[in-house]
């Protein structure tokens, strides 16, 4: 498992922990995936709710506050794949 990987599920469960109520799998181009749930986060490539994609400097922003969830999605830097309330719910956890 790549240290990109490592660091983005101390970051997410250090952000979300198990406040989120759906399944979230975050791709990080290049690097691999980690999905979020009740349990918190873990790195997995498995099926989830919504998917959402960035690059590991876009991932690293939104993580330490740099970038906004939402204006990465509007800006094209996010990608997001399926269910948009679960990422929508994602995000107000994230900021």
């Amino acid at each position: 498992m790549s240290e990109v990987i490592d660091a983005a599920v101390a970051a997410l469960n250090d952000k979300i922990g198990g406040a989120f109520d759906g399944t979230a799998k975050f791709v990080i181009e290049g690097e691999g995936a980690v999905v979020v749930g009740p349990d918190g986060a873990r790195a997995s490539d498995d099926d989830a709710e919504v998917t959402l994609t960035a690059s590991a400097e876009d991932f690293e922003a939104m993580m330490n506050g740099e970038l906004n969830p939402t204006t990465a999605f509007m800006t094209g830097k996010l990608k997001v794949d399926g269910d948009m309330g679960a990422a929508m719910r994602l995000g107000s956890t994230l900021t």
